[in-house]
């Protein structure tokens, strides 16, 4: 239960993130949610391959090589849904920085249970 309000929240998110940046857009709140899904797949299974892979240059730059990369994985999803569309690396950026901002924000205010 606690995964689909997850996703439903998340789409909510990429739908409003998508509504703020002029350069992305998604068709409807349902292709939002599969943006959000799809978005965590490719966080989960190709995000630490390309980590992994471009290590020395993002230590070179402190890190900040990871926001290409999380770009990358967003312009991955545009590429995947026809739904869902980003006009280049940079304001798929900007969407990554302003979904991890609503995702903290919306995280505060979900509260975490504690585990034992």
């Amino acid at each position: 239960m606690r995964f689909i309000i997850s996703l439903l929240v998340n789409g909510l998110l990429v739908y409003l993130a998508a509504e703020i940046l002029p350069g992305v857009s998604v068709a409807g709140y349902m292709e939002a949610i599969l943006v959000a899904l799809l978005l965590g797949f490719v966080n989960f299974f190709i995000r630490p391959i390309l980590t992994i892979l471009t290590l020395p240059i993002t230590i070179i730059t402190l890190g900040l090589f990871l926001l290409v990369i999380n770009g990358a994985m967003v312009l991955l999803v545009d590429w995947l849904l026809s739904g869902f569309s980003v006009d280049g690396l940079i304001w798929a950026i900007i969407f990554t920085i302003i979904l991890a901002i609503f995702n903290f924000i919306t995280g505060g205010l979900m509260g975490e249970k504690d585990k034992k």
